[in-house]
């Protein structure tokens, strides 16, 4: 049975058969006849953002915590230039998501029409792919496709550009099952011979690690339950990107701690010394690698990835395999399981003493003394009384950021949103709001800094709008905090604008939108307070005062190895005792 309709209601219903439940976006000419069909429906709910970038972040958030697509929908021209930077963190960081522009009627494309931008042009280098629909009867099977192709593989946003034409006119409608996506089906099976190479490099390995990364959370739930059933039954020591915190728990017995740049030492160590690291599915970026010709110098290499070009991009593997991380890991476990289930566990414990004693140096100790709050003491406290909850965490990009992946605990995957590749300030304050919206009752809460926030800081709007209790957790040092990090160590402390002159009073700037504002700047006030912000039933900014010139330590400085780091006063005397090659 054929449908005819307009391509505006093509949009809507194309959107309802791909189950999409929730739109983030920003009306404008351009879009208004599929807004006006939004307005005649009720099953997908329009949630309307301050600014194009928040829609993007926001739909980001929501994608990121549910593991469904995200969904935008902004006209053309500027709303579609904004969207740029989320496209671009989203690509990134491999997050689904499918973002509708609007576009100038197809004859006045080309004549500098008002609000016309060359969208698909633009957005090319930061899309996973896009599409500008010039007839409306292709209209329907390409937005099937976008959301094919957003999901499918390695995510990615896609992008459709709609002109106002094609919105008006009529043409039949193309369901879900009859859409063209064939042309487009990624790898999905790993290579038995890869496979049976890994799982004897496996049995064999004496100092091995699992290097896991957001591929695994983006696999899915059956992805994050057989590395964990791997991880246990082989008793290899486990660490994390920053994107893939949460697919093995924090509070596992072979969870050795986030590495990288800003990692733990015993993870860097154990990245450093080891004879088999086993990459699932992390794409070796350079905040991980650090000097590329001193990373991980004296191991096997294997390295899991669905995004065949991602293998062998910047880091050579010995045992390549292409594949979802899901497929990958319960052949990996047949495999190993039908051989024996071998490892050679005495050399494996005696690897374990080795990074028990990293782990000895303590990396992320602290002293909180005085009436200065310490960020680190902040975010334990956080840590201590949120713990137990239904929490979902977000940052923003900077120091504090850092420090939440250092203090915050995740035991599950999608619990942690936080913008990787990019580094995109204003990331999470928007972020917060699509995991509410995905997560109504859950308690979430944005870990910021107050430079950061700033950038977003209209979605306060928002927030209030649709009664979303958004916490908003701000590690206020009146800085830019890791530029200022980085002009103290690596440009002689000359601090080039890297402090903010003209804060707002955050408290009455929350007031301002009629939400809850919230000062500490006590130590002996922090738990008193957080329970206040905790125990309000609205939207929170916690202005949160703490020491201006705290630098974020562990830190491998840029052209080092995994072995020469600079630590926090409190660790370096236990680290350089211990033996670790270790900058001061």
């Amino acid at each position: 049975m054929t449908r005819q309709m307009t391509g505006a209601k093509m949009v809507v219903q194309a959107l309802k058969d791909q189950g999409v439940d929730v739109v983030f976006g920003y009306p404008g000419g351009a879009v208004l006849p599929i807004y006006d069909e939004i307005f005649q429906q009720n099953d997908i709910r329009h949630i309307l953002v301050r600014h194009e970038q928040a829609a993007v972040h926001a739909a980001e958030g929501y994608a990121r915590s549910t593991g469904k697509p995200g969904v935008v929908l902004v006209t053309s021209g500027p709303g579609a230039t904004n969207a740029v930077t989320g496209l671009t963190d989203a690509l990134m960081d491999s997050i689904p998501l499918v973002v509708l522009t609007g576009q100038v009627p197809t004859f006045m494309i080309g004549n500098d029409a008002f609000q016309e931008a060359d969208t698909v042009g633009i957005t090319r280098p930061c899309t996973k792919h896009n599409w500008l629909v010039s007839d409306t009867a292709r209209l329907a099977d390409t937005l099937h496709q976008a959301f094919h192709v957003a999901t499918t593989g390695r995510p990615g946003p896609v992008l459709v550009d709609i002109p106002k034409d094609v919105q008006f006119a009529s043409s039949t409608y193309t369901a879900p099952h009859q859409a063209r996506v064939s042309h487009y089906q990624p790898r999905v099976k790993g290579d038995i011979e890869g496979i049976t190479d890994l799982v004897a490099a496996l049995e064999k390995a004496k100092r091995p690690v699992f290097y896991t990364g957001g591929g695994v959370i983006n696999s899915g739930p059956e992805a994050t339950r057989l590395l964990r059933e791997l991880v246990e039954a082989t008793g290899i020591p486990t660490t994390s990107t920053l994107m893939g915190l949460g697919a093995y728990p924090a509070n596992g017995k072979n969870w050795i701690g986030m590495l990288g740049m800003h990692g733990l030492y015993e993870a860097n160590m154990t990245m450093h010394g080891c004879d088999l690291m086993i990459n699932i599915g992390a794409r070796f970026d350079d905040r991980i690698t650090g000097r590329l010709d001193a990373f991980s110098p004296d191991s096997i290499k294997a390295h899991i990835d669905i995004d065949p070009s991602s293998i062998n991009k910047v880091i050579r593997a010995d045992i390549p395999i292409v594949g979802d991380i899901a497929n990958v890991l319960s052949d990996v476990l047949e495999v190993w399981k039908a051989r024996g289930a071998k490892v050679n566990r005495e050399a494996i414990a005696k690897w374990w003493e080795r990074i028990n004693e990293w782990k000895k140096v303590d990396c992320l100790k602290f002293t909180q003394k005085g009436k200065t709050i310490k960020p680190q003491y902040a975010l334990a406290r956080l840590e201590a009384l949120t713990k137990d909850h239904d929490r979902y965490i977000c940052t923003e990009v900077g120091q504090h950021q850092m420090w939440a992946a250092q203090y915050l605990g995740f035991n599950d995957p999608n619990r942690w949103m936080t913008s990787g590749g990019l580094g995109t300030m204003g990331y999470g304050f928007p972020a917060s709001i699509g995991v509410q919206i995905a997560h109504p009752e859950a308690l979430v809460i944005n870990v910021a800094g107050e430079a950061s926030w700033l950038m977003n800081m209209q979605e306060m709007g928002t927030a209030m709008q649709y009664h979303l209790p958004v916490k908003q957790f701000i590690l206020n040092n009146e800085r830019l905090g890791m530029v200022r990090q980085w002009q103290e160590l690596l440009h002689g402390e000359r601090y080039s604008s890297s402090w903010s002159e003209s804060l707002p009073d955050f408290v009455k700037l929350a007031e301002a939108f009629g939400a809850k504002g919230i000062l500490c700047n006590d130590p002996a006030d922090l738990d008193d307070a957080i329970m206040e912000m905790l125990n309000y039933d609205g939207p929170v900014i916690f202005d949160c005062l703490v020491e201006k010139h705290e630098n974020c330590f562990p830190m491998i400085p840029s052209g080092e190895p995994h072995n020469k780091m600079i630590l926090g006063e409190a660790s370096t005397k236990d680290a350089i005792k211990e033996g670790g090659a270790v900058l001061v």
